[in-house]
């Protein structure tokens, strides 16, 4: 050992780190390595080694995540994002494809379908909970990512990929919670990705939750001020569903939607309050409905009543 790299508390390259802990993780000592990235890290951080640090955090992810250690993989990657904001990174396309590996490293695991016995039920008990880990490993990283990306050069609102990232993640492990899927496919860019979740949603949920699914998309675009897009949605809705021989639901509720979205067109707030008013049965069918056309109101004519709660933002703060 050289004189330099013998002094107490050196450093040795990271690269040398990497491959020590990763020969720790291929042996399955999953824990011991775990405390290892996790102090080393730590040091190099410290040590105002901010990029070696984060190489270290994102090799422990990816291979944590590859072996099926989710809980651990998923801590890397929150250091990861917290090292970001330590060392003052600047959100910019090389950094976001780092966490898009790291986001690609979760697994993806259908939940099993045709139970027909006990031995059945439990394997649908266990693949359960194994997907709430994936979800809300997966679910802490990205939310930390979002924030990160908010405070160092994407929108106020974040990253609209990464919100991407999350709205298909969440889709994929959990179809059936389609309003935390929705208010992330809204604050993303992908109005595209989101009509296809859609249309994948209505042909495996219960009757009456498609037309309400299509409803609450719409309308937390609108809720954002976000015209363009709610219309996009519409229109690749109507383009996928075409391509598969299929049509919107036929309801008084898609009818408002389509109704509501002309009248902001036109911006006639009289045509809306008309339309709140004709349709008030299919609008109750939700609660948040009734909130997100106040913030509608306001959002396209200016018109708030006074003490209402961000509904938007209420619902992102709960996920």
């Amino acid at each position: 050992m050289s004189r330099s790299r013998g002094r107490r508390g050196e450093l040795p390259p990271s690269q040398e780190t990497i491959e020590k802990l990763e020969k720790m993780v291929d042996a399955c000592n999953f824990y011991e390595a775990q405390q290892m990235y996790k102090s080393l890290s730590a040091r190099y951080a410290a040590s105002e080694k901010h990029a070696e640090a984060l190489d270290i955090l994102q090799s422990g992810a990816l291979i944590q995540l590859k072996h099926g250690q989710i809980t651990c993989g998923a801590e890397l990657a929150v250091l990861f994002v917290e090292t970001l904001v330590k060392g003052k990174y600047s959100y910019n396309e090389e950094t976001l494809d780092r966490v898009r590996k790291m986001y690609e490293g979760f697994p993806n695991i259908p939940i099993p379908e045709h139970l027909d016995d006990d031995d059945d039920m439990q394997k649908l008990s266990e693949a359960l909970v194994a997907a709430k880990v994936r979800v809300e490993g997966c679910l802490s990283f990205l939310r930390a990512a979002i924030k990160w990306s908010s405070e160092f050069g994407a929108p106020k609102t974040g990253s609209p990929q990464l919100h991407n990232m999350l709205a298909e993640y969440l889709y994929s492990e959990s179809p059936e919670d389609m309003t935390k899927v929705s208010s992330h496919f809204v604050r993303g860019n992908d109005p595209e990705k989101f009509a296809s979740v859609l249309v994948n949603f209505m042909g495996k949920c219960y009757p009456g939750e498609d037309d309400m699914a299509i409803a609450r998309a719409v309308m937390l675009y609108l809720s954002q001020g976000n015209l363009r897009d709610a219309n996009n949605l519409m229109d690749e809705l109507n383009k996928q569903l075409e391509h598969k021989q299929l049509e919107l639901p036929d309801s008084d509720l898609i009818q408002f939607i389509k109704y509501l979205l002309q009248a902001l067109e036109r911006d006639s707030f009289p045509l809306f309050k008309i339309l709140r008013q004709k349709y008030k049965t299919s609008i109750d069918r939700e609660s948040l409905f009734d909130g997100l056309l106040d913030e509608i109101a306001e959002k396209f004519y200016g018109i708030r009543r006074s003490g209402l709660p961000d509904i938007f933002g209420d619902l992102l703060r709960m996920m």
